[in-house]
């Protein structure tokens, strides 16, 4: 069975968005193995401070990197990434997973990831031009991992 680790900067916090994503969560049971890995934000002291939030993206960056399977595909969310279809999304999961049966997911926190993950990652994807709330992104992926599986499997959910 695909293992696919997500990591995320940051927890859900309201039920609505945890009920969600438990529900695709059940729903990829059948096709992959989903492992999440909840990492602490870091404190930023000084919003207005760059320093402060590429040393926070930094020591995130440490954390994820070391959370991450050192064999499995990588893929950072970031809004300078790659845009793609479901159906082209779901080629590049059924090629990831064809690749070592893993496959790892980063979401960062509300200030992005380092370059650092980004460098590492074998696809950097976005899911559009437009900011999504990061929280509301973990659900939004779930559910195209989702929707790639049951395109991969021949399945008519993702009409």
């Amino acid at each position: 069975m695909i293992q696919i680790t997500l990591v995320t900067v940051g927890t859900l916090k309201e039920d609505y968005l945890k009920a969600a994503f438990a529900e695709y969560k059940k729903r990829l049971s059948q096709y992959a193995r989903v492992d999440e890995v909840n990492i602490k934000e870091e404190l930023i002291r000084n919003e207005d401070s760059q320093s402060e939030i590429s040393r926070a993206l930094d020591a995130e960056a440490e954390k994820i990197i070391a959370a991450m399977p050192k064999d499995s595909y990588k893929i950072a969310l970031c809004v300078e990434g790659r845009q793609f279809e479901s159906e082209a999304l779901a080629s590049v999961i059924s090629s990831a997973a064809d690749r070592s049966g893993k496959i790892s997911l980063v979401i960062g926190s509300s200030h992005g990831l380092s370059e650092r993950v980004k460098s590492i990652s074998d696809l950097r994807l976005s899911f559009s031009k437009m900011t999504f709330p990061h929280q509301l992104m973990k659900v939004m992926l779930m559910e195209a991992l989702y929707r790639s599986f049951t395109i991969i499997a021949g399945k008519k959910y993702h009409k």
